[in-house]
């Protein structure tokens, strides 16, 4: 296939699932594999960092009204009842250095299974389900709405929310830097729905979370590719101009399409919820699942 066609494939795949509670990681994995790309290419992994890191910085973009709102009310907050560590900016710094830590010290294990097909498709399937019950259980309460009594939802805006949920979303987000499949979306959704959060404040932090999370990841990761160090790697006087033009189209296309499904997920979830999303989980990762099985036979 055309390097530039296929290009544009990626980009697509990485700008969709990104932010869906469906693991961008294990979709690419599997259209790589589709079009049979060598996992172990320098280029390619490298070009996979580079199309992540297109999608998340469409999230400043997007966020950029509120972004500045948080910036002009920092560290009171809006009503002055915030500090530096339970402003909303205080709280997104706390759960990324209680992620960062520990994913950083299991470096070593999170490359090991970065490519494991049935790892992936374990993560996919179980994680579908934990999606699935949690949001059911929270369901009735997002219906009733705020002003309902003995609801399970405490907080309904991020602006809300507490050092201690903040605390425990970074520590659940470290699963989906371990087991690769699980997402880093789901994961801190599902987490914040658990800690009392609504459907619209938890997807929210969600979204903030991933920005210092995943830039400082991506960043890290091209670093060591384009320096020549770690697994694989790249320098930057090997890529020629076809591959700066193919490099290019990835992170526009997946910059673009991202933006565009940031947008409709956040107006999707506050109506329906996540439970279809859940569903999609469950049966590509049976899917995932049954295609390891039988490349290991």
């Amino acid at each position: 296939m055309n390097d530039y066609l296929l290009s544009l494939i990626l980009g697509i795949v990485e700008g969709l699932t990104e932010f869906l509670p469906v693991s961008s990681t294990a979709h690419l994995r599997i259209t790589e594999a589709l079009f049979h790309l060598s996992l172990s290419d320098g280029y390619w992994k490298m070009y996979t960092i580079v199309i992540q890191l297109g999608a998340i910085l469409c999230l400043p973009v997007y966020f950029r009204s509120r972004i500045a709102k948080f910036l002009s009310t920092f560290p009171q907050g809006e009503n002055g009842d915030r500090t530096v560590l339970t402003h909303p900016l205080g709280l997104t710094v706390v759960a990324f250095v209680v992620t960062a830590i520990p994913a950083f010290l299991l470096t070593k294990v999170i490359g090991k299974h970065l490519e494991s097909l049935k790892i992936m498709g374990t993560a996919l399937l179980v994680g579908g389900i934990v999606m699935w019950i949690v949001d059911a259980i929270n369901a009735p309460s997002e219906a009733a709405g705020p002003d309902a009594p003995a609801s399970r939802i405490h907080t309904w805006k991020m602006e809300a929310m507490s050092l201690g949920q903040a605390v425990w979303i970074g520590a659940c987000q470290i699963l989906s830097a371990v087991f690769p499949g699980t997402s880093r979306s789901m994961s801190t959704i599902a987490a914040g729905q658990l800690a009392g959060m609504s459907r619209a404040s938890a997807l929210e932090f969600s979204f903030f979370l991933s920005i210092p999370t995943m830039v400082v990841a991506t960043c890290y990761d091209l670093l060591k590719s384009l320096r020549g160090k770690g697994a694989n790697p790249i320098g930057v006087s090997q890529i020629d101009s076809h591959g700066w033009i193919v490099l290019l189209i990835g992170f526009v296309i997946s910059f673009v399409v991202a933006y565009a499904s940031v947008a409709w997920f956040m107006a999707y979830v506050r109506k329906r919820g996540f439970a279809p999303f859940a569903v999609y989980r469950i049966i590509v990762g049976a899917l995932v699942l049954t295609f390891a099985a039988r490349l290991a036979s």
